[in-house]
């Protein structure tokens, strides 16, 4: 079996795996990073998106093989001390959690908008969004914290 060794979360990991071993199976099975979902296994609805790089990526469409010598981030690497991501602090703070299934992807997807966008309109976040689902239907709420963690982070 091939061996991985990547950065996550500021920790660096190494393991052997399958060569069809999903970047996200990677992350809850062999290091029990379970914030990270998986919705759909076909890459639609977002609830695995993670950092790479710096870089959101559907961890359900990434072989981990693939992340050898990167840098992930998951959300359970966003907080700091036990800190929230101004981004999670919105979340919560506006009501952007909903049923909670598709947050974590929501969240990823939200702080690597910011990194491209610090002032995103609502059009813009409504766009950048589009590959994440929420099956609560309620967008509204997510794109007001996202907005609120714009203003917070400075943007």
């Amino acid at each position: 079996m091939p061996s991985v060794s990547m950065k996550v979360n500021g920790k660096q990991v190494s393991a052997e795996v399958e060569p069809r071993t999903l970047l996200v199976s990677f992350l809850r099975e062999n290091l029990r990073l379970t914030g990270t979902h998986v919705g759909c296994d076909t890459s639609q609805c977002g609830s695995c998106v993670v950092h790479v790089n710096g870089k959101s990526v559907k961890a359900c469409s990434m072989l981990a093989i693939q992340a050898n010598d990167t840098e992930v981030t998951t959300i359970e690497g966003l907080a700091v001390n036990g800190e929230l991501h101004p981004m999670q602090a919105a979340f919560r703070e506006h009501h952007g959690l909903q049923c909670g299934f598709c947050t974590p992807g929501m969240v990823m997807s939200a702080v690597d908008l910011l990194q491209e966008n610090p002032k995103p309109s609502e059009t813009e976040i409504r766009d950048w969004l589009e590959g994440n689902i929420c099956r609560c239907t309620g967008y509204q709420n997510i794109v007001k914290a996202i907005q609120a963690a714009a203003d917070e982070m400075g943007g």
